[in-house]
């Protein structure tokens, strides 16, 4: 297969609802699709920690594959976390089972940024090796995953997961000019991880700032808003789809569709109808902002989401209607193009044949 023709990457480059009868390949893939849902998962990973699953290239590429080898997905996405830069520059951390990454100290001051060191890419030899042997074995396009500086700032600062950010918030509003250097530094990390991984030969990168909805427009247009597109701009020399994801983000996707992402991964707290009216908005002017030349970037050439993962666990009935429902929905996004997703990742107790039976129905979708 030549990967530039694959229907994941046309569908990324905005190409494949191009025509108004929306008669094409609809591409889908999963987010966490290599995960606990998967029995040959559970038993390949046994009680290896993630991360040092993620440092074993034939472990990491098989986990990889799994979810391609059994749904018949349209992409892969590789087996990693967005916490790897940080340990790999030297930021102590773990990531506990049921709890997600917790780090050894929490950032609070200037001289906290000096543990932030540049990647040294002989430290990611091992990612190099999994992603050669995916490219070896895999006929669909690889993604490949950085974090968001937003979310990637926030466990730094918060020291492990929160639900309110309060650590965050009050650091960025209080103490601006060192919250501007954990930004800038966390850009800079995030570019050469996602350089790394185009050049070892990934097809799309996502960015996964999961957490900027806990923001308000304002607060995301002042503290995060030039961080993410200060990251895409470093990385538009790069010939490739760049997907930027968050949760709960329906009141940011103006903003986010100007930061230089080409796709834009939706949840499902807003429909697919309404996405182009987001995308297509001019939210500068309404926060008091004049545009200038050059200042707004909006090349977003495709959408991507947006299935509630709860409704996986549901009975076949209520997903197929939900399914249908998206697809319908997703017509609206025309002309750019549109690859369906969930909201958010796979949920540990969903069905794998549920998985399966989804990607069969939007591959067979006739909208006729």
């Amino acid at each position: 297969m030549i990967l530039n023709s694959s229907p994941f990457l046309l569908a990324a480059r905005g190409q494949n609802m191009q025509h108004e009868n929306f008669k094409t390949f609809i591409p889908v893939w999963f987010m966490r699709q290599a995960g606990r849902s998967l029995p040959e998962y559970r038993m390949a990973r046994q009680d290896n920690d993630i991360l040092e699953a993620i440092l074993e290239p034939e472990l990491a590429a098989e986990l990889t594959l799994q979810p391609v080898r059994r749904y018949k997905v349209d992409a892969a996405i590789l087996f990693s976390d967005i916490m790897v830069p940080l340990k790999i520059a030297g930021i102590g951390l773990h990531i506990l089972p049921g709890t997600g990454p917790v780090m050894d100290r929490q950032f609070s001051a200037d001289e906290d940024l000096q543990l932030i060191k540049p990647l040294e890419p002989e430290r990611l030899a091992f990612m190099q090796d999994t992603i050669e042997i995916l490219i070896r074995q895999l006929s669909v396009p690889l993604i490949g995953l950085a974090g968001g500086p937003f979310t990637m700032a926030s466990y730094l600062i918060e020291g492990k997961p929160s639900q309110l950010h309060t650590g965050v918030k009050t650091l960025m509003r209080e103490q601006p000019a060192l919250w501007e250097k954990i930004m800038h530094a966390l850009v800079q990390l995030s570019s050469s991880y996602i350089r790394f991984q185009v050049n070892a030969g990934v097809s799309a990168v996502q960015v996964f700032d999961s957490w900027i909805g806990v923001l308000s427009p304002e607060d995301y247009f002042r503290f995060a808003f030039p961080f993410a597109k200060e990251l895409f701009a470093t990385l538009s020399d790069l010939d490739l789809p760049l997907i930027y994801f968050g949760v709960g983000t329906s009141e940011l996707l103006g903003l986010m569709s100007k930061t230089g992402a080409s796709v834009l991964s939706v949840d499902w707290r807003i429909s697919l109808r309404d996405v182009p009216s987001h995308i297509d908005s001019t939210v500068f002017s309404a926060m008091g902002v004049r545009d200038k030349p050059g200042a707004v970037c909006n090349v977003v050439q495709s959408v991507q989401g947006n299935l509630d993962p709860s409704v996986c666990l549901a009975s076949w009935e209520v997903v197929e209607k939900a399914v249908l429902k998206t697809l319908e929905d997703a017509k609206a996004i025309h002309p750019r193009g549109y690859i369906f997703n969930l909201g958010h990742g796979v949920l540990p107790g969903t069905d794998p044949g549920i998985l399966g039976a989804i990607v069969e129905l939007v591959h067979g979708y006739d909208p006729q």
